[in-house]
């Protein structure tokens, strides 16, 4: 799977279905506490299929920052 320049972000009202951790190819996303999921940024290659699945529609793609060393 090639990297995208975009990766996943959850908002705040994130209902910890776990459909977002079913869907993603790369296991990137977990669900914490049972409240909430989370993101492995070093993980994700920002291929939105979290961002379709959500069904609260809290998952979006943002660019990725560019780090400048």
């Amino acid at each position: 799977m090639s990297c995208s320049k975009n990766i996943a972000y959850i908002g705040k009202d994130c209902v910890a279905c776990g459909v977002c951790t079913k869907h993603c190819p790369r296991a990137a996303l977990t669900i914490r506490k049972g409240m909430y999921a989370t993101v492995d940024y070093d993980t994700c290659v920002g291929c939105g299929k979290c961002s379709t699945v959500c069904p609260a529609g809290v998952i979006e793609m943002v660019a990725k920052e560019v780090k400048v060393v």
